[in-house]
């Protein structure tokens, strides 16, 4: 870099021993330019009209001085602007520096979308159902007269199936108690597989009537004269076989009546009657054994009518506390509100 100042250039016409007019004149024409060792703003030439009318006056020395001094001038002048130049790209390379530097660089980070979880909440309405008006005495009184008769027919059934009573333990008609010590001296004979024999034939006695259609008819009868006092109590009640358990104590003696034809004529068929009477007869030939008078029709016919009573109250049950069992909407109405 080449730096000058207007001083320097009076200095160097005193030493060149000339009156200094030609530095002077430079130093006219730069004395806008601060003193000092560079020059911040571009040096204002001359015109060129100026400089050649003052070219006749000057001879060799003073025209050498002077184009000394105006080549110096030429050359710290360009020498400034090219010093201005390069601070102005240093400031702007700066500010570009310092803009970079400032400037945050982007990651570049690959971010999962978030699920987003939205909670609906759905306010749930509870469908207003209307209640049914209160069940009057004379519905349950007809649903109790329904039950039964559904009952009746569903015990009938039960009973007249394969084994329906000789499977059934709760029903099933053993060796008659009063002719026990039958039972026992017989089987201490070695006569045990004839008695088995026998109450199968019982049973299947009992089988036998369960499937004619007259003990339907005798039930039905016992059904419609049974009395109902409290209709409302009877389908309200906690007791699942409580219209079974009036039915019986009302009606079990008249359909023991009623069914001991049928069931004489069952034991007859089956062969139970025949093969009682060959028991007796062995049992007799025992010597010092005490005389069994047990009437078979009656002991089975007692037995089969407790039997069917008993499959009854088995129906009723189901029907108070299993949906399905209520086939009709009488039923469903009364035994659904418990």
């Amino acid at each position: 870099m080449v730096m000058i100042s207007t001083a320097g250039v009076w200095g160097m016409a005193k030493e060149s021993g000339r009156d200094g007019n030609s530095a002077q004149f430079a130093h006219g024409v730069c004395k806008t330019t601060p003193r000092g060792f560079g020059l911040s703003i571009p040096i204002p030439f001359p015109p060129p009209s100026l400089v050649f009318s003052k070219l006749p006056r000057m001879n060799a020395p003073r025209l050498s001085t002077f184009l000394l001094a105006l080549g110096l001038l030429t050359a710290a002048s360009t020498a400034a602007e090219a010093q201005t130049t390069k601070k102005t790209t240093t400031t702007t390379a700066k500010k570009t520096t310092t803009a970079k530097k400032t400037t945050p660089v982007k990651k570049t980070t690959t971010t999962k979308p978030a699920t987003k979880t939205t909670t609906t909440t759905t306010k749930v309405t509870t469908p207003v159902v209307a209640t049914p008006p209160p069940l009057t005495a004379d519905e349950a009184t007809a649903a109790v007269k329904e039950a039964l008769s559904l009952s009746i027919t569903r015990a009938l059934e039960a009973g007249a199936a394969a084994d329906g009573f000789n499977g059934n333990s709760d029903i099933r008609i053993a060796f008659p108690p009063e002719a026990e010590l039958v039972n026992t001296t017989l089987r201490g004979l070695r006569m045990g597989a004839v008695i088995d024999k026998f109450e199968v034939q019982m049973n299947r006695a009992a089988e036998a009537v369960a499937a004619n259609p007259q003990a339907q008819t005798i039930l039905a009868g016992a059904a419609q004269r049974y009395a109902i006092a409290d209709g409302l109590a009877l389908v309200n009640t906690r007791e699942s076989r409580l219209i079974a358990t009036q039915f019986k104590t009302q009606q079990l003696a008249q359909v023991q009546q009623e069914l001991r034809p049928l069931v004489d004529a069952a034991l007859e068929q089956t062969g139970a009657k025949q093969a009682y009477g060959e028991l007796m007869l062995r049992y007799k030939k025992v010597p010092l054994m005490t005389p069994i008078t047990t009437n078979l029709t009656d002991y089975t016919t007692g037995k089969v009518a407790e039997g069917l009573f008993t499959l009854v109250a088995d129906e009723e049950s189901r029907i108070r506390l299993n949906t399905s069992a209520r086939s009709t909407d009488t039923l469903k109405r009364a035994f659904g509100q418990q």
